[in-house]
């Protein structure tokens, strides 16, 4: 993973972290439950960017081999080697 897709991965979690925080301190305020969920929601959808930026770094760099610095069979898949990775990937993704 290069500096770039890396830094944005930290920052991303680092919101995501103080989302959760603020979530447990709205329930330890016994705050209003819709506005609680209003909160699930968007930790949610931060969740899901982290999760779709980790695809396609993954799909880009390991199973097209943009950088094979970390793996360097990845350049080496075959067609059908790459499919079962890319179903592999979707699958735990999608889970």
């Amino acid at each position: 993973m290069n500096d770039r897709v890396s830094q944005d991965a930290r920052k991303r979690l680092a919101r995501i972290s103080g989302q959760v925080a603020g979530i447990q301190k709205m329930v330890d305020d016994g705050r209003y439950c819709v506005d609680i969920l209003t909160q699930v929601s968007a930790l949610r959808a931060a969740l899901d960017q982290f999760g779709v930026l980790m695809l396609s770094t993954h799909l880009e760099n390991c199973v097209y081999g943009n950088d094979c610095s970390d793996n360097d069979n990845c350049s080496n898949m075959s067609s059908d080697e790459r499919l079962a990775e890319i179903k592999v990937t979707l699958n735990r993704f999608l889970k």
